[in-house]
């Protein structure tokens, strides 16, 4: 199976759209603050549509994809999560950091743990933060490949992954936060046009609608009922917080113009998370799992008595199924959708390098100091593709990248919320017995009791270790 010349005309078209976006925005750049936060005035509308082109983008469409190929439609549940972290962080965290940034000119997350902290507990948080945020742009590169192996079946997903790689990694090296949050809101609205009137239409008919859903897959399917609670208590402890330690999350409030312009974003975030992206991937997801089962992949080799990648099932229901002309156009949605994503954690990573754990550049010149961003950002983005031909499942290494950020973050934060006067030293102790005994345990692949996640172990240790050294010592470090 081929693509079309048609399609693949659409699909180069639209890319050379996106990079000229992305370098007419380059010109514009005239410092770190307008290359980090855009000027620190870009309005809800934008701001919201990229929060949730980044933190849902191709990589949880991908994903979403295959848990509703694995569990249907109760595999929504996960972006309920992001929902519920949206609007908290909205009510709770941005009225607090957003006058403080805005006043000191941040332009990463862990500037504000130096505040209220100090400069250690910055520099542990931003080689922390770094670290997670390489593993997310991994599985963003990851999940392009995916896509593209299963629409071009001659390249494998490791030669896909350098493609996808090389092309996420140029895109991000131009552009600076402003680019990227404007080819979010093109990218995103094209997605969700193209899911709307076209995969679901077309995916519904195609398959044989509510019969063939009623024929092919279990009645648990279709229902939202088929999910545990230690499933949903795992998604829950490892997606709501990183809406309060996720720096791609900060970048975005410094840039709004308001508190009130932020605390709207996030609103209009969480609503497009939960349920609007939520059931269109799963749906589709499912729509492929039918697929599966009626042998539409089979001359593939993926036939319904064989074992198929459970993220395979929607990148190959839309090749299947889309007319010439139109997969072009889904295929560049998607495509960009997780350029989206990775360009957005890339600068999340340079930015954790520059600024937090390599100290600010010392250059005089700006223009220099944001080709050293650009030089930075290239060599980060070279490890992550490194990382993606390693790893096999798109949702694995985000969630895995996501548990070791928030198990080592989000207890200092909350600390900043909680407490007048929290201890550096609680914060620092907390970050790296946190943030290790998540990772180690990962690393270690063990059966944990009750299936509990590993973030689980990481937070109990990391609050366990805070609250021990906050209540003890009375200066803090």
């Amino acid at each position: 199976m081929g693509i079309h010349i048609l399609d693949l005309l659409i699909f180069i078209v639209y890319l050379i759209f996106m990079l000229g976006v992305g370098f007419y925005f380059l010109r514009k750049n005239k410092s770190k603050e307008d290359f980090f936060v855009g000027g620190r005035s870009m309005s809800a509308g934008h701001i919201g549509l990229s929060v949730v082109a980044t933190d849902v983008g191709g990589g949880f469409s991908i994903g979403l994809g295959g848990l509703g190929f694995a569990m249907g439609l109760s595999g929504s549940w996960m972006l309920f999560t992001g929902l519920l972290g949206a609007w908290l962080s909205a009510v709770f965290l941005i009225p607090k950091i957003y006058p403080i940034a805005k006043k000191h000119k941040f332009l990463t997350f862990p500037e504000t743990l130096a505040y209220y902290y100090n400069k250690k507990v910055a520099f542990v948080a931003g080689i922390i933060s770094f670290i997670g945020y390489v593993g997310f742009t991994s599985s963003q590169i990851l999940a392009g490949a995916k896509l593209a192996s299963a629409t071009f079946p001659a390249i494998n997903i490791n030669n896909a992954a350098l493609l996808m790689g090389i092309i996420a990694v140029v895109y991000t090296v131009i552009g600076g936060i402003k680019a990227v949050i404007y080819t979010d809101t093109i990218q995103w609205l094209i997605l969700m046009v193209g899911l709307i009137f076209i995969g679901l239409p077309i995916g519904y008919h195609h398959i044989g609608g509510w019969q063939a859903l009623q024929d092919y897959v279990p009645s648990s399917f279709i229902s939202l009922g088929n999910i545990g609670f230690i499933q949903f208590f795992n998604w829950l402890i490892t997606i709501v917080p990183i809406w309060f330690v996720g720096m791609t999350l900060y970048q975005r409030i410094y840039a709004c113009k308001d508190v009130n312009t932020a605390k709207k974003a996030w609103r209009i975030a969480g609503l497009f998370e939960w349920p609007i992206m939520a059931f269109m991937g799963v749906a589709l997801g499912l729509f492929s799992r039918v697929a599966f089962e009626q042998g539409m992949f089979a001359e593939l080799g993926f036939g319904p008595s064989s074992g198929m990648d459970a993220e395979l099932g929607l990148p190959l229901l839309l090749v299947n199924i889309l007319p010439i002309g139109l997969m072009g156009l889904m295929m560049s949605a998607y495509f960009s959708a997780i350029m989206s994503t990775a360009d957005s954690c890339l600068m999340a990573a340079s930015g954790n390098l520059i600024t937090d754990v390599l100290g600010h550049l010392k250059s005089t010149k700006e223009n220099h100091s944001i080709l050293k961003s650009q030089v930075i950002t290239l060599v980060i983005g070279v490890l992550a593709i490194v990382l993606s031909t390693i790893m096999q499942s798109v949702l694995d290494l985000m969630l895995y990248s996501y548990a070791f950020m928030v198990s080592g973050l989000l207890i200092p934060v909350l600390g900043t919320l909680i407490y007048k006067k929290p201890s550096s030293l609680a914060a620092l102790f907390a970050m790296i017995f946190g943030g290790t005994t998540t990772l180690t345990l990962i690393l270690l692949n063990l059966n944990l009791p009750f299936d509990l996640d590993a973030n689980f172990f990481g937070i109990s240790i990391s609050i366990s270790t805070f609250l021990i050294i906050q209540h003890t010592r009375k200066k803090t470090c």
